[in-house]
């Protein structure tokens, strides 16, 4: 899927980014799980969570690159303590509130806007991961959204969890 041309346009709508970056997903998840497995469980045992962040760092950025190619922007106003992974996504922004221990769900949120500075729609990035070991026990995924403030956002986000 890393080809040359970008994989969303200009005109996307909120719904059709989640759909196209959950292709990407599907299609690059499991092999650089793989792939990093044995490097990411070391690190989970020195630094435990934080190694999903190396993981994060992996996945998350081609998509933010080919968003930003498309004309839309995701960045905000990086303050003096925050922690971003993935390029983009930054732990303020996030809830870790479902599942159990050896499944639990942490859900960032980027608000995405176009080229005028619009805000569009939000994306969410739900990482399924272990306390206990390091695991990723299925796909992340993306969800979108139409609010862009943060209390609808977490309502939004509350909703999709509690439906599912």
């Amino acid at each position: 899927m890393k080809n040359g041309s970008s994989i969303f346009r200009e005109d996307m709508a909120i719904e059709e980014i989640s759909e196209v970056a959950n292709s990407y997903i599907e299609s690059e998840w499991r092999s650089l799980y793989e792939s990093m497995y044995e490097q990411l469980t070391a690190a989970f045992a020195e630094i435990e969570d934080a190694a999903y962040g190396l993981y994060l760092d992996q996945l998350m950025p081609f998509l933010f690159d080919q968003l930003e190619d498309a004309g839309f922007s995701t960045m905000e106003k990086i303050e003096e303590n925050d922690f971003v992974i993935g390029k983009r996504l930054i732990f303020r922004n996030s809830l870790e509130k479902w599942g159990t221990e050896d499944n639990r769900s942490r859900i960032f949120w980027n608000v995405v806007f176009d080229k005028q500075g619009n805000a569009i729609g939000t994306i969410l990035t739900e990482i399924p991961h272990s306390h206990y070991k390091f695991d990723i026990p299925s796909s992340p995924v993306i969800y979108s959204l139409r609010e862009t403030i943060k209390e609808q956002i977490v309502q939004g986000i509350r909703r999709i969890k509690e439906s599912s």
